[in-house]
């Protein structure tokens, strides 16, 4: 076997392999010996078919999973031989001409082809003992509880229907129809839509269009769409919603005590507000923890500079893509619609996923040099907590994973990450700062350890 390496550009190699016909004879042949002992034809004894009658019938189905056999082997051992780690499956080219090919077949000519492919980079990793983080994290106390409480207390509400005219906290169940210029709009129209004055859930006049209706009652209402609203078709524009009343309902309130506690499945208030502060206190917890960790990532990000493998990129960016496409066109949008265009949008994930590629090397080179691994125990664990997301379905949950041995590997990623990054933390220097609740939340939809 000869290996000539024709190109080496940064991450990206090039080799052309030659495998002698002469070796491809020789292995075409011990395949041959070995069918002798198998096959079965007609008009001969078992194990008595002349290798020549074989090579006849079977020689050119045989001689074409050698190539496919000789190919796999002698790029494995071409890579190894290297040293080199690709960063995904070489692609393989055995040229397009059908003589040639027809030749090496027939064994009349040497097989020839190009294994192309990209290799991980050296990664020199930070000292991680240097490293200085900062961990955010706020106290729950009686004004948090409090806080929670009454958000509880205010989910609970129900509403029955009154005669009188609708007043702030009441809720309107309309019909209506918008237009802007005397043309309906898209999402302008429903039907039993709920209303609850003085929550602010639709765009500047129109609650305070509802108030004072009662059941029964039409109205057309006038109002406009603020100039920086989402969807920018809208933005800016002035609508008439004409408007149904259906119904006009009052809040009722159950009275917060121990009867209401009850009502949620516990013994006493007092023993609500301790789970209470429980949750709020993992909450917490798990918001410090995320905002710690999209620290450490982010310097991991900003410290670690080396040339990325680009098809690594390429895979990251077209999934991200996808994903982010297929949730706009779910949505009805448009990148006009988010403020954006299609090529800023494009740009900014291209990005991303250059994070997500670095960030990913980093950490696999830390777990790898300090020998964290994954143990079938911490999978499972992971898998059952899965299940748990899904309550009454536990069972079909865990035998889809157990139908489905990529999804199961694929959970692997973030535990290992996950361990990588305590492993870290473990080293580096954490100090603590106080902030609010709201700080600490603030942005979490950001905090997605990408």
């Amino acid at each position: 076997m000869e290996i000539t390496e024709t190109s080496s550009d940064g991450l990206k190699r090039e080799l052309k392999v030659i495998v002698g016909a002469s070796e491809l004879e020789q292995r075409l042949s011990s395949r041959l010996d070995e069918l002798k002992t198998t096959v079965n034809l007609k008009g001969f004894r078992p194990g008595k078919v002349p290798v020549s009658h074989l090579r006849k019938i079977y020689g050119r189905s045989v001689m074409a999973e050698i190539l496919e056999q000789t190919i796999s082997e002698s790029t494995r051992k071409v890579i190894s031989d290297r040293k080199e780690r690709p960063a995904l499956e070489p692609d393989i080219s055995v040229g397009e001409d059908k003589d040639i090919m027809e030749k090496v077949i027939a064994g009349d000519a040497d097989l020839a082809y190009t294994i192309s492919f990209e290799v991980l980079p050296e990664i020199e990793i930070t000292d991680l003992t240097k490293l200085k983080l900062e961990k955010p994290f706020a106290e729950v106390g009686e004004k948090e509880i409090d806080k929670g409480l009454q958000s509880i207390h205010e989910d609970a509400v129900t509403y029955a229907s009154k005669d009188g005219k609708a007043k702030k906290g009441d809720q309107v169940t309309i019909d209506y129809a918008g237009k802007i210029g005397g043309k309906a709009f898209d999402g302008g129209t429903a039907k039993d839509a709920p209303v609850i004055l003085g929550r602010g859930q639709f765009i500047p006049g129109f609650e305070k269009g509802l108030t004072g209706v009662k059941a029964g009652d039409k109205k057309t209402i006038k109002c406009k769409f603020p100039d920086d609203y989402p969807a920018k078709k809208l933005a800016g524009k002035e609508a008439k919603f004409d408007i149904t009343v259906k119904q006009v309902a009052a809040p009722e309130l159950a009275k917060l005590d121990d009867d209401f506690a009850k009502m949620l499945g516990h013994d006493t208030l007092a023993a609500l507000r301790d789970t209470l502060e429980t949750k709020l206190k993992t909450d917490y917890e798990t918001g410090s923890h995320m905002k710690l960790k999209r620290s450490l990532l982010d310097s991991l990000n900003k410290i670690h500079k080396f040339e990325l493998p680009g098809k690594l990129v390429e895979r990251e960016f077209e999934s991200v893509w996808q994903q982010v496409t297929t949730e706009l066109e779910s949505a009805g949008r448009s990148f006009e619609d988010e403020g954006t265009t299609e090529k800023k949008m494009r740009k900014d994930y291209q990005k991303l996923a250059e994070r997500r590629v670095r960030l990913g090397l980093v950490l696999s080179e830390i777990g790898e040099k300090n020998a964290i691994t994954i143990t079938d125990d911490e999978v499972k664990q992971e898998l059952m907590e899965r299940a748990r997301q899904f309550p009454g379905q536990e069972q079909e949950v865990y035998e889809h994973y157990q139908n489905n041995p990529e999804e199961v590997a694929e959970l692997r990623v973030p535990i290992f990450e996950n361990k990588v990054v305590n492993y870290i933390l473990e080293l580096a220097t954490v100090t603590e700062k106080k902030v609010s609740a709201e700080d600490l939340f603030k942005d979490a939809e950001d905090d997605d350890g990408a």
